[in-house]
């Protein structure tokens, strides 16, 4: 009965074999075992080095290398699955760090709903959604909403950003009809000037909202 099971288990995965979207091995998970070994050799040793910043900023690597292609091929490649498996090594890393909190709200950094259409999702969204399957967290989709359809932040200095994304941010729905009572974790793919988290954050603690601070798959910030 064992081997039947486990040559069962062996044709599955045969047929249930894709490629991995960063180097077109066939693999039957997000990515290939060579492609997971790339992308955990740019894991940073101290997610919570930039912790203490006015923004608190969790970040589980560095943006270049492989993880810099997972995170394009995920966004403008069609390849949302590609979320699961950074969301998931993300929360791990926020299990193992004296930052975690257990009494947490998670809330994405929201699309515009025009970019969400086009796109077909919100990456932050998926990435949080496995965060928070692996953390225990309460996921919170809609704490906030994006008003403005900004362009894009490639190439715009620091002030430019916070120009970009004043009052891009809305109270999302989910909020509007109950405040948490708990502090607020958002959730994005990268952090780089923290712009983008900055002016959240603005929009939460004028309505009274506390800010944990901000988990992020990677940031271009090299580890103090």
């Amino acid at each position: 009965m064992l081997t039947w099971t486990k040559n069962l288990k062996g044709l599955l995965n045969l047929f249930l074999q894709s490629n991995c979207p960063l180097c077109q091995r066939q693999t039957s998970e997000e990515f290939c075992q060579y492609c997971v070994k790339q992308l955990h050799s740019c894991q940073l040793v101290k997610p919570s080095s930039r912790w203490q910043e006015s923004i608190p900023v969790f970040a589980w690597g560095m943006y270049s290398g492989s993880l810099k292609r997972a995170i394009a091929t995920m966004k403008y490649e069609n390849h949302p699955q590609v979320a699961r498996p950074l969301g998931q090594w993300l929360g791990e890393a926020w299990l193992n760090s004296p930052q975690r909190n257990r009494r947490l709200i998670v809330v994405p950094i929201p699309l515009h709903p025009t970019k969400q259409k086009k796109r077909g999702y919100n990456q932050a969204a998926l990435i949080a959604e496995s965060f928070c399957q692996t953390t225990g967290l309460k996921l919170k989709q809609n704490g906030l909403a994006r008003i403005q359809e900004t362009e894009a932040q490639f190439g715009l200095s620091v002030s430019e950003r916070e120009k970009n994304l004043a009052k891009a941010f809305a109270l999302g729905k989910e909020f509007h009809r109950c405040r948490p009572d708990v502090p607020v974790l958002l959730i994005d793919d990268i952090y780089t000037t923290g712009a983008t988290a900055k002016s959240a954050v603005e929009v939460l603690h004028q309505c009274g909202i506390a800010v944990e601070g901000l988990a992020a798959i990677a940031t271009p910030v090299k580890e103090r």
